[in-house]
């Protein structure tokens, strides 16, 4: 006997499946005079790969003549990775030359980057990045930045003399939020210290409480609280005027750590775009007429099952790009690159497949004879082993390209480096795709199957691939 599920199952999940698409597609954001706060990101947030939006490519040397040994050009290398890869950026081709001392890195824009300046793009990942927490909070200039708030920079006095814990006493980093002086949450930087750094920084807050105690990112001031208490926890939070976005980007710095030494541009320049954005509006166009298409032979064969598939459908679709946009803040933003969107559109075909297995399945139970019930149990039941085998395989390779070509490529003296973030994007899409296909095609779609079955005017065999006349 199958097991029912009550009635309203169907339009609740239906329901929440199509306000989850609505918000993975076009995200949840809101303004407070010019500045933007992002809720939930979109698809407007992704970030897209070199061939269809173009990028920066710069080439960067030791500053001050500094002589780096291969040992030192090879870490300011793994720094800079590791920055990118924190921010979502696989898209890359990064090479160290330790006979020249140069190292040579291309990447994506950001997505809501509109005015293309190469040389502000490139000190995302070029910066110093030394913290230090320093005595007072007197400095020897200040200015302003682009959104008119002031920037203080180059420590003087004792508090250029005296660093009393910099970075290397951190052991994590994460953009978090706390409520603001007026009530309202800021962004912040949540700090875990290691074990020395826990007791040092006991030490500080026991020392200089009541009094100012600034936090520096290189040459910036970026905090100046005052020491209210003593803080044992081994937890600290650096807030000043940030947004989700700038408070990330610090994090991502801090975590990555500091760069074995300054680096100096030598040269930099847009990359063109090999496509371009008319090619992603075309793509678009041809993936909204392909699943139209694909609705009306779904349901035109398979009638309520199909229905139901086009549902499931768009729950898959709309769970890969909120794991590809950012939209679960424990998943980062990924760079989409077009053989990243070929692995969505496989996943999808292999979502479509794994719908028609099961519709053919209870098909031919109801032509066998069996009563809806029966025919919706035992279909669903003969077609799980063979979606599974075949979705299996799939995770397998993509799970094997992820490893070989990904950010840590353990056979890039083989492949080379530079083949790391189109077949990485692949891979990683291809994935996501077939999770969010389990998720949805197989465990939603036939939860809303017996749902739905339960109705009086949906008790009808041939909405479900059966003869007119049968009951």
């Amino acid at each position: 006997m199958m097991k029912r599920v009550p009635k309203p199952v169907f339009f609740i999940v239906a329901l929440l499946i199509l306000a989850f698409a609505f918000t993975a597609v076009f995200g949840i954001a809101y303004y407070n005079g010019d500045n933007k706060t992002t809720v939930l990101k979109g698809v407007g947030d992704i970030r897209w790969g070199i061939d269809i939006s173009g990028g920066v490519n710069a080439t960067f040397k030791p500053a001050d003549n500094y002589d780096a040994s291969e040992e030192e050009i090879e870490a300011a290398k793994a720094t800079i990775e590791t920055r990118m890869v924190s921010s979502g950026i696989t898209d890359y081709e990064l090479y160290a030359d330790s006979v020249h001392n140069k190292i040579i890195v291309r990447f994506p824009w950001k997505s809501d980057e509109k005015e293309y300046n190469a040389n502000e793009a490139i000190s995302e990942i070029s910066a110093e990045a030394y913290l230090s927490f320093r005595p007072g909070n007197s400095y020897t200039t200040a200015t302003v930045d682009k959104n008119g708030d002031k920037i203080f920079l180059t420590p003087k006095g004792e508090t250029a003399e005296k660093v009393l814990m910099d970075g290397k006493s951190v052991k994590d980093a994460k953009a978090g939020f706390q409520n603001g002086t007026n009530g309202v949450a800021e962004s912040v930087v949540e700090l875990t210290l290691t074990d020395e750094g826990k007791d040092l920084f006991a030490s500080i807050t026991s020392e200089y409480k009541g009094k100012v105690v600034s936090i520096w990112m290189d040459d910036q001031m970026i905090s100046a609280p005052t020491v209210n208490a003593v803080i044992t926890d081994g937890k600290a939070i650096i807030s000043g005027n940030f947004t989700t976005a700038t408070a990330t980007d610090l994090a991502n710095k801090i975590k990555a750590g500091a760069l074995p030494f300054k680096l100096e541009t030598v040269t930099y320049g847009n990359i063109s775009p090999t496509l371009g954005q008319n090619a992603l509006l075309a793509m678009g166009w041809a993936a909204a007429i392909a699943f139209a298409i694909i609705i009306i032979i779904m349901i035109s064969f398979y009638r309520l099952p199909g229905f139901i598939a086009v549902i499931s459908l768009i729950g898959q679709m709309a769970l890969s790009v909120a794991a590809i946009s950012g939209y679960f803040t424990i998943f980062p933003s990924f760079t989409m690159t077009l053989p990243g969107i070929a692995g969505l559109i496989l996943s999808i075909g292999m979502g479509v497949d794994c719908n028609v297995i099961t519709a053919e399945r209870i098909k031919e139970e109801l032509r066998g004879g069996r009563t809806l019930d029966g025919a919706l149990e035992k279909g669903s039941k003969n077609s799980l082993a063979a979606i599974i085998d075949g979705n299996m395989t799939v995770v397998i390779v993509s799970i094997i390209l992820m490893l070989v070509f990904g950010p840590s490529n353990i056979l890039s003296f083989i492949f080379g480096e530079s083949t790391t973030g189109t077949i990485y994007s692949f891979g990683y899409t291809l994935l996501i795709g077939v999770i969010s296909n389990f998720i949805m095609g197989i465990f939603f779609s036939r939860l809303m199957l017996r749902s739905v079955s339960g109705l009086k005017p949906f008790r009808k065999a041939w909405l479900y691939g059966g003869a007119k006349n049968d009951k």
